[in-house]
Order: structure tokens, then sequence, then C-alpha cells
């Protein structure tokens, strides 16, 4: 799941290096890329395409008059109004369990078909949904940007974790990758394992010529066990809590042997307004629970099982923000 508001913000990608290697992803057509700055001493910052998320909140007029009048009072007091935890409580006994059983009902089910839809080729999406399919192009291609920047992927062990459509394991078992990809929801990994069949393997007589297929499996974070060489978790960690995130990000961690790439919706208080604004207007596609995390508590969590952060970068379309970071051991 990915995470939207209405806002536009420039992006930067930092890698924290005495030498940083070149870091210059390819901007795709018809983009505008971003203006490159240049900051002191060894922080290079580099201009990233965008990511996009999920539907942005339909604002009516009272709401926009609020805004619009930079009423930091009455803000509050309009959000006060809503109760969004009573409505996830709902949300929870309505499938007889907690967060999880929550992202999992609505991945199987509407949710399923709603991003099916939004990560595939049909044209049947607004603008917003083509936003986010852009945005979400841009994040596969950061990710692997980031993964050959050392060098060729070929043989190289791979954790995909929230594989959802196999929109980035697919392009790292095209890349060489030995790729495991995992999804808490069984409708996502069916329609994984019959999009890379269709991609890899179609038309290949010689299947020993085709890229070795990724290994699908219908398992959450919890679950995931086996070493890896590099373990990727993409807009997963928006479904747990700070106090989740924590074990979740020393469980992928234990996992991975050299690299642990996550993305995650930033929390700030410009965000977490914007995030509050669009639970008063949840909507029916709104099903699941949206956290917010900090880079100073994901770089915290990091730290406590002996993990840096290496490359870091702000990665924002009109409807979607994230971040997008890549962790070493130190």
């Amino acid at each position: 799941m990915a995470f939207s508001a209405s806002l536009s913000s420039p992006l930067g990608f930092h890698t924290h290096h005495p030498n940083p290697p070149a870091f210059s992803p390819k901007a795709p057509p018809k983009l505008t890329t971003p203006t490159t700055t240049i900051r002191p001493t060894t922080t290079t910052t580099f201009a990233i395409p965008p990511l996009s998320s999920a539907t942005a909140p339909t604002l009516d007029g009272t709401t926009l008059a609020v805004i619009g009048g930079s009423s930091v009072a009455a803000l509050a007091a309009v959000l006060s109004l809503t109760d969004p935890e009573r409505r996830r409580r709902i949300q929870a006994e309505e499938v007889g369990g907690d967060d999880k059983e929550v992202v999992r009902e609505y991945f199987n089910n509407s949710g399923f078909q709603r991003w099916k839809k939004i990560y595939g080729e049909t044209d049947d999406v607004n603008r917003v949904q083509k936003d986010i399919r852009l945005g979400h192009s841009k994040t596969v291609e950061n990710a692997i940007t980031m993964l050959t920047d050392d060098g060729s992927l070929r043989g190289v062990t791979v954790c995909d974790a929230g594989c959802g459509t196999g929109s980035l394991s697919i392009p790292l078992a095209k890349e060489g990758a030995i790729v495991t990809a995992t999804d808490i929801s069984a409708a996502m990994v069916a329609e994984a394992q019959k999009q890379a069949e269709e991609q890899l393997l179609a038309g290949k007589d010689d299947l020993s010529q085709a890229p070795v297929m990724p290994k699908f499996e219908v398992k959450d974070l919890e679950s995931l066990d086996g070493k890896y060489h590099t373990v990727v978790c993409l807009d997963v960690l928006i479904h747990y809590p700070q106090s989740k995130a924590d074990g979740m990000i020393a469980h992928l961690a234990s996992l991975a042997e050299n690299r642990l790439i996550l993305s995650f919706a930033p929390k700030t208080f410009y965000y977490d307004i914007l995030k509050r604004i669009g639970e008063l207007f949840p909507g029916p596609s709104k099903a699941t629970r949206a956290y917010l995390h900090s880079e100073a508590d994901v770089e915290r969590a990091l730290q406590k099982v002996g993990w840096k952060i290496n490359k870091r970068g702000l990665i924002t379309t009109q409807f979607y923000f994230a971040k997008l970071v890549e962790a070493v051991p130190a």
C-alpha cells in the first residue's frame, strides 16, 4: 500500500560517503527532472524521478476554507471531529483480527482489484491512479538503480518482502538475481506468478536461456526466514505502527547479509496534518491504517541492530511522498 496527499515538493537523494558513487537514475520520458542541488562536505544530492501512491482525499469547501485561512486552531478543531481509531477498530472487528488481518483481507479482495489495476497497464484508471502508477514505477526504478550501483545482480540473492504483483521481482529476475518474493496476499502472489510467467517464460523455446523464475510465497513479514544478500521492502512499513515497525526492521535486517532497502511514508508535522485531513474523508477504498514513520526513528531502529543508512532520498509527486533508504552493516 502507498500513502497519498495532495502536495508537490522537490526531492533529493543523499549518499553519505567520503567518495560517493555516481547515482544517476534514468529519467523517464515526458518527465521534468528536478534541479540537482550540490550540498557542501560529503553529502551529494541527486535528482530522482518521483514516486506515487494512493487516492488523494477529496476536500469540501468548508475544509478548503479552513486550510486556506491558515487557521491552525480551526484546523485542529476540524480534525478533532474525526475518530479514525474507532473506524479502524470496526474494520478489525469485521475481519476478526488485528491490523495484519485487515491488510490481508483488503489485499485479497477489493484492495487486490484496485492495486492490480494501478500497477497494470489498463487505461481504466483516473488521473490520480495514473500518477500512482508513474510514481510506483519510479520507486522500482530507483530501487533497482541502488541495487546495481555496486555491479551486476547476476546470481545475487534478493528477498522482495511485500512483492505485490511482482513489479520489482520480475525486473530483478531479468537482471539475473535469484529472487524470493513474498506477500501477505495470496491474490497478489498469484498475480505476480502469472505476470512473471508471461514476461519471463512466454515465447522462449529454450527455457534454459530464460531468467530464473522468482520463488513466490504467501507470507507476512513476521514469517520470513532464510538469508539473502539483499532484502528489499517497499511501501510495507506503512501498515505497521512504530512500536511494531522497530521489530520488523530488526527482523528484515537479520535476513540480509549485505543490504537492506526500505521505503516508508515520512512522519513530519506537515505530512501528519495532511494524513489527518485525509482521514476526514476516508471513502470506501481506504480500508487499512496508514502509519507514518520519522526518518530518525527508522535510523535508530537500524542502529540498534548494527546497521547504518548509506543512501537516502525523499521522493514525491503530487499525490504521494516517501523516503527511500539503503542500509548496510555498520
